[in-house]
């Protein structure tokens, strides 16, 4: 009894060659070498500081004046893969005694670009450093990456307590960038 192949040959040469270039990919390390894990980052010191000035809200202001930052050319890497992850960083604030210098956020975040981490990992590590540097009375950290493989991730961390008046205006809507059935 003769048995059918289970693949056409075309498709059979087009595996083989596919998986050709995946052994190569192993062998050759095609991981990129400058990739450094956000753990090394921080072990190495190789993210630059976070400046803040003094809060100019006093009065009724000190309660309700949220600022809203968005970074949306945030980028970091895929530690497993290598591959580049971009996101949008969005960072909504009650601030204490002290407000985020601009310029230096946005240089902290742009050095990410070749620090391997996940998503939840760098949301949470920076929501973790805002509380630190910042204080807020109120903070709201949202990482909202792009779709790679249609896979949408959105990571959203808030202080506890009540919202601050004010703030619903400002927050966006996080829904799907990429395609949707239901």
């Amino acid at each position: 009894m003769r048995r059918g192949r289970l693949l056409p040959e075309p498709l059979i040469r087009i595996y083989r060659i596919i998986t050709g270039f995946l052994l190569i990919a192993i062998k050759f390390d095609m991981v990129p070498q400058n990739m450094t894990l956000l753990e090394d980052a921080l072990a190495k010191g190789m993210l630059p500081d976070i400046d803040t000035f003094p809060c100019p809200f006093t009065g009724e202001k000190a309660q309700t004046g949220v600022i809203r930052i968005i970074f949306p050319e945030f980028t970091c890497l895929c530690p497993k893969t290598g591959y580049p992850d971009f996101a949008s960083i969005d960072l909504y604030y009650l601030p204490d005694k002290v407000c985020l210098e601009l310029k230096s956020w946005k240089l902290y975040l742009n050095s990410f670009r070749m620090i391997g981490t996940f998503h939840e990992t760098i949301t949470s590590f920076l929501f973790a450093t805002i509380k630190t540097v910042l204080t807020p009375q109120w903070a709201l950290l949202a990482g909202d990456f792009f779709p790679r493989g249609n896979v949408n991730t959105t990571i959203v961390f808030e202080t506890t307590g009540k919202r601050p008046s004010g703030a619903d205006v400002l927050l966006k809507d996080y829904s799907p960038h990429c395609r949707s059935f239901s």
